[in-house]
C-alpha cells in the first residue's frame, strides 16, 4: 500500500473516533464535549458510545432515575462547553431548560438515551453552524470541509481551486477575506489541532503523526508544532496525555 494511502486510512480512522477507548476517565468524558464545541459530528458517535459503555457511575437503583441523573450531568457540561465555544448564553440555557423538561417526561431509560443523543446532535450542529456563520460563500465552506478530510495529504491552493472551480488567486483572496487568514495558515492550524488530539488521545509516535499529517519529516513537524503551540510534541504529550486510553 502506498504511504499516502496508509496515512489517509490512519488519519480517517482517527477522526472517525471508532470504539477504541477502553476506560472511562476524565479525559475521555471531556473528549465528547471538546468535539461538540468544535462542531465535529464525531461528538455524536462518541457521546453515544460512552453512554452505552456502562462505565458511568451508579447514581440510582432505579434505571430511569439513574439515566435522568446522567442526562442532567451531561447537558450541564454540554451547555457550558457550547457557551465557551461562543454560543449565546441565553440560547444555550433555554435549550438546556427545554431538554430537561422533555427529560422529565421520559418514562424509560431508553427514552432518556434517545433524548440524550438528540441533545448532543443539537448542540454539535449548532456549534458547526455557528463556526460557518462568518463564511459567506459556498466555495470557502467547501474548502474548509475539504481541508478537514484531507489533512493526511499535501494540500495546495491549486488543488483547492480545482475542487471549487475557481481561479487560485481569486480563491486565495476570498479565503483570506472570509476566514481572516491565508489558506496555508489555516491548514497548518487544523493540522496542529489534529496533532494535539493525537498526542492527547492516541499512542501514535511523533514520526507516525508527522507522516499521517503529511509533513515531510518528523523534524519539520516538530518545528511547526513548537512554533504554533509553544512547546515540543514531547512536552505537549507529557503535559496533557493520559495513559491507558488506547488498546494495546
Amino acid at each position: 500500500m502506498a504511504v499516502v494511502e496508509e496515512a489517509k486510512l490512519r488519519y480517517l480512522d482517527f477522526i472517525s473516533r471508532e470504539d477504541r477507548i477502553r476506560h472511562h476517565r476524565y479525559v475521555e468524558e471531556m473528549k465528547q464535549y471538546d468535539l461538540m464545541r468544535s462542531g465535529d459530528v464525531a461528538a455524536i458517535q462518541e457521546s453515544s458510545r460512552l453512554w452505552d459503555s456502562g462505565l458511568y457511575g451508579h447514581l440510582s437503583d432505579d434505571p430511569v432515575r439513574n439515566a435522568k441523573y446522567r442526562f442532567v450531568t451531561s447537558i450541564t457540561l454540554a451547555t457550558r462547553f457550547a457557551i465557551e465555544g461562543g454560543m449565546d448564553e441565553e440560547d444555550a440555557y433555554n435549550a438546556s431548560d427545554l431538554y430537561i423538561q422533555d427529560m422529565d417526561r421520559c418514562d424509560s431509560a431508553e427514552a432518556v438515551r434517545r433524548l440524550h443523543a438528540d441533545m448532543m446532535t443539537f448542540f454539535t450542529w449548532a456549534m458547526a453552524d455557528m463556526q460557518k456563520a462568518d463564511t459567506h460563500s459556498k466555495a470557502v465552506a467547501e474548502c474548509v470541509d475539504y481541508i478537514h478530510y484531507h489533512l493526511h495529504e499535501r494540500i495546495t491552493v491549486a488543488a483547492l481551486a480545482a475542487h471549487v472551480h475557481l481561479n487560485p488567486t481569486y480563491l486565495s483572496e476570498l479565503f483570506a477575506r472570509e476566514m481572516g487568514e491565508p489558506i496555508s495558515s489555516y491548514v497548518t492550524g487544523k493540522r496542529m489541532e489534529a496533532a494535539c488530539n493525537m498526542l492527547k488521545y492516541s499512542e501514535y509516535s511523533f514520526a507516525e503523526i508527522s507522516q499521517i499529517l503529511a509533513y515531510r519529516s518528523q523534524s519539520h513537524f516538530g518545528k511547526v508544532f513548537k512554533r504554533r503551540c509553544g512547546m515540543t510534541p514531547g512536552e505537549y504529550r507529557s503535559r496533557y496525555a493520559q495513559s491507558g486510553i488506547w488498546p494495546e
